[in-house]
């Protein structure tokens, strides 16, 4: 019984001094030409993946690779 309380206790503060630790650690600051950049690349690989779904949603693509695995 004693055992299984300071196992608790141990978390407990274990998961305090963790959760105290982390709000210390920030994310380093950018500046805007930094921010800027990461903006466009979010932007530009939208674009990307909205090109693949329309790809991949095709019917043209799925009838071309069922025929691809009759081969």
């Amino acid at each position: 019984m004693n055992l299984t309380a300071v196992a608790i206790v141990a978390i407990v503060c274990w998961a305090l001094v963790e959760l105290v630790n982390s709000r210390h650690k920030k994310a380093p600051k950018l500046n805007e030409n930094e921010l800027n950049n990461l903006k466009q690349e979010v932007t530009t690989l939208r674009e990307r993946i909205q090109t693949l779904e329309k790809i991949v949603t095709d019917d043209n693509y799925d009838l071309k690779r069922q025929f691809d695995n009759l081969k």
